[in-house]
């Protein structure tokens, strides 16, 4: 067990937005520690997105991030010799998480030829309510569904 909770660490937001979310999804996207690396690819991709869907970057951003988040989980859970796929609800934090992980994740999956490019192109088409990061979502969903007779052995 854990002695204590571990403290949340303070985000700034960005210059650009002025978003706390911005500056999260661009610390996951980060690799090798270059922030204004990937400040640039994320900032280039949401001037992609406004060009292609002629909104509010920030906004198509935040309706992608929305869609692909997920509400429950399947956790894996031995029960006398078996293992069981639970549903269980996740918490907010997390679920915030995995939908940004999954969104670079699967952008990084792609096949256009710059960074940004992959985003903007996962972010629309998150947006639009399609694409891989969707269909994950989709997918965790459907196995939470078929795993609700387990909820019983839920701890």
């Amino acid at each position: 067990m854990r002695r204590r909770v571990a403290k949340k660490h303070l985000i700034l937001p960005d210059p650009r937005f002025d978003s706390v979310l911005v500056t999260s999804f661009v610390n996951n996207l980060m690799l090798d520690g270059k922030k204004s690396v990937a400040f640039d690819i994320f900032y280039k991709a949401m001037d992609k997105v406004e060009e292609r869907s002629e909104e509010n970057g920030l906004e198509v951003f935040q309706r992608a991030l929305e869609n692909v988040t997920p509400a429950v989980e399947v956790r894996s859970r031995r029960v006398g010799g078996a293992t069981f796929q639970i549903p269980q609800p996740i918490r907010d934090s997390r679920k915030q998480s995995l939908a940004m992980k999954w969104l670079i994740g699967f952008a990084r999956k792609r096949n256009e030829k710059s960074m940004a490019d992959r985003l903007a192109a996962e972010v629309l088409a998150a947006a639009k309510e399609e694409g891989a990061t969707f269909k994950k979502k989709e997918d965790t969903h459907r196995m939470a569904e078929a795993n609700k007779a387990f909820s019983h052995f839920r701890f």
